[in-house]
């Protein structure tokens, strides 16, 4: 029986790491992240930093065996890699993720046997985020996939991602799941551990119900392209023309209105080799008929660069080079050992240069807006640190590669709080779904379906006036919360307990 009880723990934790993927879209059981996250913070309690942090490396594989599998539709259907090197390198990306989780419960674990339950449920939250933060940011250029507070994104701490983004939300998730997993140990916490959780939450309910910013001029009519080009007929020659003519097509149809955006690289081929016969002819057309176009496509800079791009045309004419690259499908890190890797997979991958940091804002319908493109929008402090000029964001996507699985609908989450967190309308144009509109509350205002060619018309408001995250950045954000875990410190210092 003693024996049953030590493997327990250790058989349970990628269920309930599995159970967590259920938080995020498309499932939504928003709560399932408390109970997954309550397990969590038990098994780093009753057991030995060693042995908490292989339950947390369990539990990761749960969380992205389950949450990232569609890794491997992307090597294996879209990348050409055999069955059995799809899966190994879809395993081996599981691997590594795992291992945060299992930096999260060992350090968990090691402030959770120290004195003072008042200091130690701070600091294990602020353990939490931090450890999402590292793996979110700076490890490969970031991989901030299934990051816990987008499954929060119709629950009433979703209140705070204005005030304090995804980190401060994820931050008050893993608070309340600690704060309960204490009150099942420690009968004498439970009152004032309920009143501090119905403070939370009743703040973040009420807190959903402010307006950050207002508007700023007349309506705007938008229509978004998806052009639902397969994956694999993208990039073929013979049917660049066929595509080029369905994006015209589509765009005829809608004249009437102010803004018109196609998706990231609706134009398969480099900018160069289509401004001539088909760009400048469509701007003279979109400056005739009063409209702007906003369309993605690959071109060349300075040298050999390349880049991942998005042009305005039509009554001003600007180029945004995408900034953030996706590791392994932009950019190869790790050189020389990850190209040998893939070459000897036979696994075809871009080499994109970023555009960097300092780029004007692109412009259509009249107001200034931010762009990102694909994966960009899964950075909060990418947008934040140019919305201050913007009046509202784009996002060009092209989750084709992924086909029908979660990734789409998990990609769109992300989206959707990079709208809430900066309080502006979000339009997103994508190759094959989901393409959307988003209000300043993070709700989507009309949405087209999976796999289809079609367009999306709908009506936004330019904003201005910033929210206090959008001010504030997610550094200041880690900062106010090291403060406050000090703070809380020293007070249990000072008391003696």
């Amino acid at each position: 029986m003693t024996r049953l009880f030590q493997w327990k723990w250790p058989l349970l934790a990628p269920v309930f790491g599995a159970l967590l993927t259920l938080a995020f879209a498309p499932y939504g059981y928003s709560y399932m992240a408390l109970i997954s996250m309550a397990f969590f913070y038990r098994f780093c309690v009753v057991q030995p930093a060693g042995r908490a942090a292989l339950c947390g490396y369990l539990f990761g594989l749960g969380l992205f065996g389950f949450g990232i599998w569609w890794v491997y539709i992307s090597i294996h259907d879209f990348g050409g890699a055999d069955p059995i090197s799809s899966g190994l390198l879809a395993v081996l990306l599981v691997a590594i993720w795992a291992l945060f989780p299992a930096l999260t419960a060992y350090l968990s674990a090691k402030l959770l046997a120290m004195a003072g339950v008042w200091f130690r449920l701070p600091a294990v939250a602020l353990v939490w985020v931090a450890v999402e933060y590292f793996r979110g940011y700076w490890l490969l250029n970031g991989f901030p996939w299934l990051q816990v507070a987008y499954g929060q994104l119709n629950a009433p701490l979703a209140g705070y991602a204005p005030l304090a983004g995804v980190y401060g939300v994820g931050f008050l998730l893993a608070l309340t799941a600690a704060l309960l997993t204490e009150c099942w140990r420690v009968k004498t916490l439970r009152l004032p551990a309920i009143s501090i959780l119905c403070a939370i939450w009743g703040g973040g309910w009420l807190l959903r119900g402010v307006q950050w910013t207002h508007a700023v001029g007349e309506p705007i009519q938008v229509t978004l392209l998806q052009g639902n080009i397969a994956q694999d007929q993208k990039w073929q020659t013979d049917q660049r023309l066929n595509t080029l003519r369905l994006y015209l097509q589509l765009t005829e149809q809608h004249w009437d209105s102010d803004v018109i955006v196609w998706p990231e690289t609706a134009i398969p081929a480099f900018l160069s080799e289509v401004k001539d016969f088909y760009l400048d002819p469509l701007s003279a057309k979109a400056r005739e008929k009063g409209v702007d176009l906003v369309v993605g496509l690959p071109s060349y800079g300075a040298g050999k660069d390349y880049y991942n791009s998005v042009i305005t045309l039509g009554e001003t004419e600007a180029i945004y080079h995408k900034q953030h690259l996706l590791p392994f499908g932009e950019y190869l890190p790790l050189q020389p050992l990850s190209g040998w890797v893939l070459d000897r997979l036979q696994i075809p991958l871009g080499n994109f240069a970023s555009g960097g940091t300092r780029q004007p804002l692109l412009k259509a319908g009249g107001y200034p807006f931010v762009t990102t493109i694909c994966y960009e929008d899964a950075f909060g402090e990418l947008v934040s640190r140019q919305v201050g000029q913007a009046a509202y964001l784009v996002n060009v996507t092209n989750d084709g590669w992924f086909g029908n699985t979660p990734q789409p609908y998990q990609h769109m989450q992300m989206a959707q709080m990079r709208a809430l967190e900066t309080g502006r309308y979000l339009l997103r144009a994508t190759n094959t779904g989901l393409t959307g509109v988003v209000g300043p509350d993070g709700k989507i205002l009309a949405q087209a379906p999976l796999f289809t060619a079609t367009t999306l018309t709908g009506t936004i408001i330019p904003m201005a006036g910033l929210t206090p995250y959008a001010r504030w950045g997610d550094r200041a954000v880690f900062g106010g919360l090291v403060l406050l875990v000090g703070m809380v410190w020293g007070l249990v210092k000072f008391a003696g307990r």
